[in-house]
């Protein structure tokens, strides 16, 4: 096995090698969502050694003298500037691992934006997208053996997210017709769970709207 970093300065290299990318990475996954080339987490930090990489060749181009000079302290040799000068390494840091990783994942995602025809939500799934900020509604679904079974969908309803399996649980069962339709609320009801995977078509339906009075 490989022996952990022994001194500050391979510590620091790790560092460098490691976070600006993962931040990076991190920000991009939030602000465009989970991709199914990014699901294995080995590709995962494939992508975030690589962005680490391309920004530190740009932080040595653009302020590698400096950089330098801020590490040893003024001094010929050494690395004494990590301890001499704590609030100026502290800003330099944030600056490198935080702030440039941020804006080169917020550049990089508002161009993916505009290029793209279709607008891109961070839910991760349709299924959650559905269920999200639902209120109360009937549910539908149609079996792959095509039998219908239905529900109300309420405040002590639940339905699974990502990365979870499509769930769902339905507070109360109701009486389904052969066409899809709801018939008559099942009696002794105690709820509904159906599995998407079981299912080829789920539907969502608005409870009917009470009949205005004729007026006289």
């Amino acid at each position: 096995m490989g022996q952990p970093p022994s001194t500050v300065l391979q510590v620091v290299f790790l560092v460098l090698l490691v976070l600006p990318g993962v931040t990076y990475q991190f920000l991009r996954e939030r602000w465009r969502g989970p991709v199914p080339g990014e699901r294995n987490l080995g590709e995962r930090v494939l992508r975030a050694i690589t962005a680490s990489v391309l920004l530190d060749g740009v932080y040595a181009v653009a302020a590698g003298p400096q950089l330098v000079r801020l590490a040893r302290g003024g001094k010929p040799s050494g690395w004494d500037g990590f301890a001499q000068q704590p609030r100026a390494v502290g800003l330099w840091a944030l600056l490198l691992f935080v702030v440039v990783p941020a804006i080169a994942a917020g550049a990089v995602s508002l161009w993916e934006r505009r290029r793209l025809r279709a607008k891109f939500r961070g839910t991760p799934t349709a299924w959650d997208h559905m269920f999200r900020l639902r209120g109360s509604c009937f549910v539908r679904v149609r079996l792959k053996d095509g039998t219908w079974v239905g529900g109300w969908y309420g405040a002590n309803s639940y339905a699974t997210s990502y990365p979870e399996l499509a769930e769902l649980f339905l507070e109360s069962a109701w009486r389904m017709n052969p066409d899809g339709s709801f018939g008559a609320r099942v009696a002794g009801t105690a709820g509904l769970h159906v599995r998407a995977a079981d299912a080829d078509v789920v539907e969502l339906v608005h409870p009917p709207e009470p009949e205005e009075p004729c007026p006289s």
